[in-house]
């Protein structure tokens, strides 16, 4: 069985790919391409796993691209994405092209691919904005409180479209907020534990009252994974979340507490979004991705997560993986 990644370069899409690997599957990754020859995250996976993949760069954007580097597959996973919220609020567009024209190319490629037997798009929980009710399941009403997230809603609801009107395999995957090993500084964690390792008594954050629920980067992938040959999952959007809630607050003091360093907090108005566009509370109902795909987190509750924070603090304090990051700079 042959499995195409997009995205493969980035943070959940490097370790999906190991892990294809690690099971026995054919993969085919496609990169952005950039004029470094970077492979992204991918040219820091073992050497071993990196020589069974079958690398391609490029540009989702691309429709002649994409077209004639899609065929001859039996799965797609779609993660290529443009995901900071930040930049989303300055470069609209950007995001619009990558994430609604993308995967409208990555769609209209699947139509003719005899071999297709699913194509699992990658969705987020932003796209629920701010709870109306938890936890939050896959009924919940969609709200683009950022430009991001009203172009995630448009991509979800064209790979539905594509289900609907010409009966492509899709099966939807929503991760809530997944952390881990690799991940960029646009996300908190990675930001809170670098700045903390860099002996930074005084670190910069954004609002902290917010909530999320926060998945180990294992878990998620499992739950990818799980959703492979999974009939029922066809036309479905499913929920991949540990259900457990915790203010960025109290995230804070989780990770102060691993690494055991006295800091302060100073609020920084470049990182707090706009009023409105603020997403407050997200929760994740899991119980769908229970029936339909068996998967259920291993890392869950407090004790779950503390333990992803120690794995994730680990990783960064190896000095090799910490000098990839520059945490004195704030890039949104």
């Amino acid at each position: 069985m042959k499995i195409l990644v997009t995205g493969a370069d980035g943070f959940i899409g490097s370790h999906l790919v190991e892990k294809l690997v690690e099971l026995g599957f054919s993969v085919k990754a496609f990169t952005y391409y950039n004029s470094f020859n970077s492979w992204g995250w991918l040219d820091s996976i073992n050497k071993k796993i990196l020589k069974n993949v079958e690398i391609v760069s490029g540009d989702i954007r691309d429709s002649h691209f994409v077209l004639k580097n899609s065929q001859g597959v039996d799965i797609i996973f779609h993660l290529a994405s443009l995901i900071a919220i930040p930049y989303s609020y300055q470069s609209p567009l950007s995001y619009i092209e990558t994430n609604v024209v993308g995967v409208t190319n990555l769609l209209e490629s699947a139509k003719i691919n005899k071999r297709l037997t699913q194509f699992i798009h990658t969705s987020t929980s932003e796209v629920y904005g701010t709870a109306i009710k938890v936890p939050i399941d896959e009924n919940h009403p969609l709200n683009g409180q950022s430009p991001y997230s009203a172009t995630k809603i448009a991509a979800d609801q064209m790979v539905t479209s594509y289900n609907k009107s010409f009966g492509t395999p899709i099966t939807t995957i929503r991760p809530f907020n997944t952390y881990g090993p690799r991940q960029s500084l646009r996300a908190v964690i990675p930001t809170i534990i670098t700045q903390l390792l860099n002996d930074k008594n005084q670190i910069n954050l954004g609002s902290l009252s917010p909530t999320r629920d926060f998945n180990f980067i294992e878990d998620t992938v499992d739950g990818f994974i799980s959703a492979i040959g999974k009939k029922r999952s066809i036309g479905e959007t499913i929920n991949i979340g540990s259900g457990y809630e915790i203010s960025i607050s109290d995230l804070v003091k989780s990770i102060g507490k691993i690494i055991n360093i006295d800091y302060s907090i100073k609020k920084d108005k470049r990182r707090v979004r706009p009023k409105d566009s603020e997403v407050n509370r997200l929760i994740c109902d899991n119980s769908k991705a229970d029936k339909i795909l068996k998967w259920k987190p291993k890392y869950f509750g407090k004790e779950g997560l503390v333990k992803g924070l120690e794995k994730t603090t680990n990783w960064f304090t190896d000095q090799k993986n910490l000098n990839k990051y520059r945490s004195h700079l704030y890039n949104i």
